[in-house]
């Protein structure tokens, strides 16, 4: 059995304690407070820079710019395409929408009726004497009369109503939440302005007659169908007029 020589093991554990306690060198202090070092990988695309070589920094500058450029065109197509939407929905004589913009938005005005409970009614227009002016005057004056109804509508309703072109010497008004009494007030209101409001021709002025209809719709009415009735109105009131000039 191997005895220990205490002197020894008593130099030992003194060197032990020795460099256990010691306190650290200025530089040594400083080597072990010292940041490791880090090595950064830097990446494009998810390229590790160590492999990015001239050629694939080439295509993937290639790339990008395609893609920049295809960015580029889609904007440009989709702009256009809203142009021509727009194009799609407007009268081409009036700047007001036409008869298929109209309908839609009757549509829209029906399914918020459904969804609230907020009637609106539709204004059914049609000129009286159209023929007269166009046969006397000539289809110029006859187009600067429907330009005159359609301005004179716009610019009497509030930006939640809508004024458009049904065709020919027709209009429809949307005014929008107003329910039957509000409605026939507002009607009676524009078909006085449009009489009331002259039209320059040749120098003389003159009464654009119009005979109209109003309805004012359900939830359960389908667009068309709203139309018809107001339509429908408008033709009574045309032979009411009509009965009434006779009498004169």
């Amino acid at each position: 059995m191997k005895i220990a020589n205490p002197i020894e093991g008593a130099a030992t554990a003194g060197i032990r304690r020795t460099a256990e306690s010691r306190p650290l060198s200025r530089g040594e202090a400083r080597a072990a407070s010292a940041p490791r070092s880090i090595t950064d990988t830097v990446e494009t695309l998810g390229i590790p820079s160590g492999e990015l070589t001239p050629s694939v920094h080439k295509a993937i500058v290639t790339l990008i710019g395609e893609v920049d450029t295809l960015r580029r065109d889609l904007d440009a197509a989709n702009r256009r395409l809203r142009e021509l939407e727009d194009l799609a929905d407007m009268d081409t004589l009036l700047p007001v929408p036409n008869r298929r913009a109209f309908v839609r938005e009757l549509n829209r005005m029906i399914s918020f009726a459904e969804r609230y409970g907020a009637p609106s009614t539709v204004m059914f227009i049609d000129l009286n004497d159209m023929k007269v002016i166009n046969d006397t005057y000539g289809h110029e004056a006859g187009d600067k009369a429907l330009l005159h109804v359609a301005r004179t509508l716009s610019d009497n309703i509030r930006g939640t109503d809508t004024v458009a072109r049904l065709g020919g010497d027709e209009f429809g008004v949307i005014l929008a939440q107003a329910d039957e009494e509000t409605g026939r007030r507002k009607a009676e209101d524009l078909a006085a302005l449009v009489r009331q409001t002259p039209l320059t021709i040749n120098g003389t002025q003159h009464a654009v007659n119009l005979a109209y209809g109003t309805y004012t719709f359900r939830s359960d009415d389908a667009p068309e169908t709203a139309l018809a009735r107001a339509d429908e109105a408008m033709y009574a009131n045309k032979k009411a007029i009509k009965g009434e000039n006779a009498v004169r």
